[in-house]
């Protein structure tokens, strides 16, 4: 495993904010030079460490200002059920709107992420899509209120 020193730390520090900087300003920011800037996010990518760069979307302005967090129990006995939790997840994953989907602890197995236009079309994709997948036992859905950023 990698060493991760102080310098490492300001700078993943600047890029956690904005991963769109190039060296020079991460170095104005941090004040480390920008040769060794350049250096240690190569070093960083190249162990894994830095594993990608990503997108912060407005999803009001993509018309999908709705969040929700669907909880699902894994019912390995449902009636016409052969699927594994593996491949629960996978049937999951190919339903649009699912942002990420995750195992969980605790009374539920798997929480789903997702993003919507309206009530109407989180409502469609439980009844019309959720209950009809062999392998879920039962779901409770939360919906996100506001996001602390």
């Amino acid at each position: 495993m990698a060493k991760i020193d102080d310098t490492d730390m300001r700078i993943l520090g600047v890029l956690e904010h904005n991963s769109k900087l190039s060296s020079q300003k991460i170095s104005r920011k941090t004040g480390i030079p920008i040769t060794t800037v350049h250096n240690r996010v190569r070093k960083l990518e190249k162990e894994g460490i830095i594993k990608g760069y990503t997108l912060v979307l407005d999803h009001e302005k993509l018309g999908r200002p709705l969040l929700a967090y669907i909880l699902v129990n894994y019912d390995m006995n449902a009636v016409g059920s052969k699927l594994t939790r593996d491949e629960l997840a996978r049937k999951l994953r190919q339903i649009g709107e699912a942002e990420r989907i995750s195992y969980t602890t605790g009374r539920y197995d798997i929480v789903m992420v997702i993003r919507f236009r309206t009530i109407r079309d989180l409502d469609n994709l439980i009844m019309a899509k959720l209950r009809t997948i062999p392998g879920i036992g039962k779901t409770e859905t939360f919906i996100v209120m506001e996001e602390i950023k």
